[in-house]
């Protein structure tokens, strides 16, 4: 089992250059940072975290997940550098491409690319995103970066985005490119992995939640003419969740291959000290 930490990057957490080199020290298979670029003063969307549907105020301090994640990589070696979530619909796709290439290349081929289309509908829109079909634009932006990955040059014409014949370099190091892990637990996200992504990452899933979305993805996956071993399952855990060895036995025993552990401390002292406590706890000796 792959076991892999995430962290809520603020503006007032620890350097994620220090955090990504003492989770990589410990034996952390990957590092993981979330996306808000914005969070509008007025909002309709709630925010299911809390009882009055608030969102915290921290969601408007969240740091730039690709400048993190360089940082990340310019002082590690071999820990995986992933997005939990990059949120698609609110980014350019030809600018993203070229950054996940960038970062890919840099880190010698560690990046992962957990994606989502959001949930934030103010957000959503104010950054670009046409909310009510935001996983129709998003697939359309994969589609889009996987030309530019794989072509010397490439083009797009899709109902969202449309681009003539253009170059777009650097390549990615891992071919034909990073792994796309789709975000989420609604009916639909199964039929988008075998469609157009590479894994399944739920948030918060149980034991029985993955078991159940394991066989549902093994027979799409077969229906489709896709090897349903190529689709990995990565369970990304809410804040308590995993850990201990018996709650990350049970995930690998439902079909789960990583799992990632929310680290719930902010100061900086108190982070490390929680990392290394967890890595006594559940990575092997």
């Amino acid at each position: 089992m792959k076991i892999g930490v995430f962290v809520f990057q603020t503006d007032d957490v620890l350097d994620p250059a220090v955090l990504a080199k003492k989770a990589e020290e410990l034996g952390f298979e990957s590092f993981w940072v979330p996306e808000h670029p914005i969070i509008p003063l007025r909002t309709s969307s709630p925010y299911r975290g809390s009882a009055d549907g608030s969102i915290p105020e921290s969601y408007g301090r969240i740091v730039d997940p690709f400048i993190a994640l360089a940082r990340a990589s310019a002082v590690t070696q071999t820990i995986k550098l992933g997005t939990a979530i990059c949120l698609v619909p609110e980014r350019n796709p030809l600018l993203l491409a070229k950054e996940i290439a960038t970062l890919d290349r840099f880190s010698g081929g560690r990046f992962l690319f957990g994606i989502g289309a959001g949930w934030l509908k103010e957000e959503t829109e104010i950054m670009g995103g046409v909310f009510p079909h935001r996983w129709t634009q998003a697939r359309e932006a994969i589609l889009a970066m996987k030309e530019l990955w794989t072509k010397a040059e490439a083009e797009f014409h899709g109902k969202y985005y449309d681009f003539p014949p253009v170059r777009s370099f650097p390549k990615p190091v891992q071919q034909p490119h990073p792994p796309i892990l789709v975000g989420g637990n609604a009916p639909n996200v199964l039929k988008r992995v075998v469609a157009w992504g590479n894994g399944w990452m739920p948030g918060r899933a149980s034991a029985v939640d993955i078991r159940r979305g394991c066989a549902t993805l093994r027979d799409l996956a077969e229906q489709s003419g896709r090897d349903p071993m190529s689709l990995e399952v990565m369970a990304f855990g809410g804040a308590g969740q995993f850990r201990d060895r018996g709650s990350i036995k049970e995930m690998e025993e439902a079909g789960a291959r990583r799992v990632t552990i929310w680290l719930t401390q902010t100061a900086g002292e108190a982070l490390l000290a929680e990392m290394e406590e967890l890595a006594s706890q559940i990575l092997p000796a």
